[in-house]
């Protein structure tokens, strides 16, 4: 059994339409898999550094959010090493510069996880509203099968959650 503590993480914000993508996918995670005790999934939303805590405890961190990449809408990144500082550092939104600052912290304290962060191209980030836009919600079930993937990668295991009725 892997004993590496392995945080996926979803940030964004719930109320600006796609910008709310990595709390929708962590939400879709939560009811369809069960995790062994060493991975943890937790809905970020734009706390930024008040997840100083949660993320220096981890080995490994996945991180789910919409990365504006002057991409096409929908397409799928992954990101991990030098590429996430670089990537962020265009300040796509003010919840991945705290996020950028937090794991600087994290170096302050000596733990540092290893940090890999998949992304969408959203299509619309400015508009009010709580429901992705259909382009960015057909890319929920593609980046739920990347975070999986991801996962066992890193050696965390996960089993889904048998239809309740």
């Amino acid at each position: 059994m892997n004993s590496e503590h392995i945080l996926i993480l979803g940030v964004g914000n719930l109320l600006f339409t796609d910008e709310g993508f990595g709390i929708h996918v962590i939400e879709k995670l939560q009811e369809r898999f069960d995790f062994a005790d060493n991975v943890s999934v937790v809905e970020g939303g734009v706390l930024g550094l008040s997840l100083l805590g949660v993320i220096s405890e981890a080995d490994r961190l996945i991180v789910v959010d919409a990365i504006r990449n002057q991409g096409k809408p929908g397409a799928l990144y992954r990101l991990e090493g030098k590429e996430i500082p670089e990537r962020i550092r265009a300040k796509n939104s003010l919840h991945q510069v705290d996020l950028l600052e937090t794991l600087t912290l994290c170096q302050a304290l000596d733990k540092v996880p290893e940090t890999v962060i998949l992304g969408v191209e959203p299509e619309n980030i400015e508009t009010l509203g709580i429901e992705l836009t259909p382009t960015i919600q057909t890319k929920v079930d593609p980046m739920i099968d990347r975070v999986l993937a991801e996962l066992e990668k890193v050696g965390g295991t996960y089993r889904k959650i048998s239809d309740r009725t």
